[in-house]
């Protein structure tokens, strides 16, 4: 044994320290995971090979002393470069979570401007459709307006007409006409409308005096009867008394479905019914707004 060791021993030494340093390295690059034992062996191999030959032990502690620096400068490379890809990982994670919350936050914006997009829309919509239902609302009133002004010129124009006859009499936004002839109430009634009246109403205590002083105290025709329905009285057009100014007694008739203002009664107590086909006198009254 003593001979293969020497003869080990022997090829080890014509090397010279490079060619033994190169060895050993690829040796380490070779099996990384039995450098530890290859070191071992080298150091047996020498010693022995000191012992037997009285080797200086000092160049085979250099040469392990370089192996060492050598493996030590490997690791801290790898260590550096590990380093180094770790950090580049960590950086390329970290782009990463930067772009995907600006993604994320760019989305949100979007969708928030299309939301109030279509609640602006939306917003627009309804108020276009309010100022279209408040158009045609004002179309509607002026429209109205204008027929109303129509009307009241109308009115106005047959107003000059009645007032530049003497025979009709203004009072209280209306005007009166008493006849000089007598009639049946319904004679009465129709002579009233042909001349775009009807026959009186009376509403109030201060239209009852102006009456009472325009009939120069003659019976005259009113607008009252229960024609319709027996001593249910209505004025013509349709509503019932609010005041009333019956005489002593009134009414009293069977079938007086008919007024009249009568004479020689209390000026505030003078209705009194009739048979409709008597003759009298009668008031028809045109009101200038209706």
């Amino acid at each position: 044994m003593s001979d293969s060791v020497y003869d080990d021993v022997t090829c080890i030494e014509e090397l010279n320290k490079e060619d033994k340093v190169e060895m050993v390295v690829d040796l380490y690059e070779s099996a990384d995971a039995h450098r530890g034992d290859k070191v071992e062996q080298l150091m047996v191999i020498y010693e022995s090979a000191d012992s037997v030959r009285g080797h200086d032990p000092f160049t085979m502690t250099e040469d392990v002393n370089a192996l060492k620096t050598l493996q030590t400068r490997k690791k801290e490379s790898h260590t550096a470069d590990s380093r180094f890809y770790r950090l580049t990982a960590v950086c390329l994670g970290l782009l990463c979570v930067l772009l995907l919350t600006a993604t994320i936050a760019l989305w949100i914006k979007l969708y928030s401007l299309m939301t109030s997009k279509e609640q602006l829309q939306t917003n627009l919509t309804t108020e276009r459709d309010q100022l279209q239902t408040i158009y045609a609302n004002l179309t509607i009133e002026r429209d109205q307006l204008q027929t109303e002004r129509d009307a009241l010129q109308k009115r106005l124009s047959e107003l000059e007409k009645h007032i530049n006859k003497p025979e009709w009499r203004y009072f209280n936004y209306s005007l009166y006409y008493i006849s000089t002839g007598k009639k049946s109430w319904s004679e009465s009634r129709k002579d009233c409308r042909q001349r775009g009246a009807d026959l009186l109403i009376i509403d109030s205590r201060e239209e009852q005096d102006f009456i009472e002083a325009l009939r120069r105290g003659q019976n005259a025709w009113i607008g009252l009867t229960d024609t319709n329905t027996a001593n249910v009285w209505k004025w013509v057009d349709g509503s019932a008394p609010t005041t009333e100014y019956w005489g002593s007694g009134e009414p009293n008739g069977v079938n007086e479905h008919c007024v009249i203002i009568s004479e020689g009664s209390k000026a505030g107590k003078n209705w009194a019914d009739y048979h409709c086909s008597n003759l009298f006198a009668w008031i028809c009254e045109k009101r200038i707004f209706e």
